[in-house]
Order: structure tokens, then sequence, then C-alpha cells
């Protein structure tokens, strides 16, 4: 049963590529201020989920509402607007722009969005604050680490205040320790700004700083379980 008040909700998802199925009748939610674990082995279907969640790939059946608005039935243009102003992602190789300084790449939703330069890397040096990388600001991509960048990327995906943060494998490129304090300040930043968090991930010490964990298993996707 989906709970009472979720601000993300799935319910009956089928999705397949060609002959192989990658959901088959997935349920999912989530609450806001919530950190949900989605795990499972390579294959299982996570990160198709997390695509359909976030509206990049559309189910071929099943609903997905998002505060109570189905998401299947917007519009491109409207999938697009939702994911820049209501969602933020991180992904395992935080996909900075190489040519802008990290500043200029935590400030860019913003800048896509209309913010004059100035006030929106204000609100970037921020984050990267709070994020611990406030001193790499000048600095572009290909000059800083990998935890350094995915801490940036972490950022970038913060800075607009998105209601939901999908996270996808966002340690699987770092090291134990580089991803545990990642984990760490995602996790705490985005419990403090009141976002929800879809942490996808296949590492049990990852999944730990989750409030709940679903597990798709059978590698089908089939009845997403809820274990916490």
């Amino acid at each position: 049963m989906i709970p009472e008040g979720s601000l993300l909700v799935a319910e009956s998802l089928h999705k397949a590529y060609g002959p192989t199925p990658a959901l088959d009748g997935a349920h999912f939610s989530i609450h806001a201020g919530e950190v949900v674990a989605v795990m499972g082995p390579s294959g299982s279907g996570k990160s198709t989920l997390l695509h359909c969640l976030a509206g990049i790939v559309p189910p071929d059946s099943g609903t997905i509402r998002y505060r109570g608005r189905e998401l299947t039935g917007l519009s491109d243009r409207e999938r697009s607007l939702l994911r820049r102003t209501e969602f933020g992602f991180v992904f395992q190789f935080g996909q900075l722009v190489p040519e802008l300084t990290c500043t200029e790449n935590v400030a860019l939703p913003l800048r896509l969005a209309g913010r004059a330069r100035k006030p929106a890397e204000a609100t970037a040096r921020q984050w990267m604050e709070r994020l611990e990388v406030d001193d790499i600001g000048r600095k572009r991509p290909g000059e800083i680490s990998g935890g350094q960048g995915q801490r940036v990327a972490v950022a970038r995906a913060l800075v607009t205040s998105p209601r939901v943060l999908f996270a996808d494998e966002p340690t699987g490129a770092l090291d134990s320790l580089n991803g545990e304090r990642v984990m760490e300040l995602l996790t705490d930043a985005a419990r403090s700004s009141g976002a929800a968090v879809v942490l996808v991930t296949h590492e049990a010490r990852v999944a730990a700083y989750s409030d709940r964990e679903v597990v798709v298993r059978d590698g089908r996707s089939r009845g997403l379980e809820y274990t916490g």
C-alpha cells in the first residue's frame, strides 16, 4: 500500500526495451524530506525506475504522480520545466561542463532559469561552502579531484532548492573515503533543505545513509519492497 501524503508516487510501472523487461509492475513512493535507497544488482532496472520517476523516460504503462499531478500526461516541455525547477540530479560521473569554472557550473541551473550572473554565482558560492568546495570556485573540472567534482555536482543539483533530488550511483566513481564524505554532505544538505532524495545504489554502505530501502529483484524490478 502506498503511504498517504507521499510527494512522489509510482504504481504498476512497466517498461521494456525491445523484448527485455526493465520494469514489471514496480511501485514506489517517497515523502518530502525522506531519503529512499533503491537497491539491486547492475541491470536490475534501478536506473530505469529513476528515469521514469524523474520524467526522463516515459513508462510503457502505469502511473506516476508528483504532488498529485500525473506526470505521464505532461508534454515534453512541461516535463523539462519540471526537471529544471522541481527536480535535481546527481549522476555517477558528475557531468560538469569542462569549459566552465566550478562556480559557473553550480550557478548554471540558475542562469538557465534567467537569474543574473552575480546573484546566481552568489547563491552558488553559498552551496559550495556547504559542500566544502568553496575554495575551488575558480578552478575548472579538469583541475580538481573526483571527490571534489562530485561535491560540486551535488551543489549544482541543490542550488535551485529542488523538492526531489535524484542521485544515480553518486559515489560509484569514488574511493570509499571520498564516497562516504560525499554521502554525508549530500544527505545532510538535502535534509536541511527539505528535499526528498531518490538514491540509486548497489552498495549497502551507501544505502545506509537512507531512511528506507526499496529492493529491485529478479532483474525485472518485480515487486519493489519496503524493507526499512
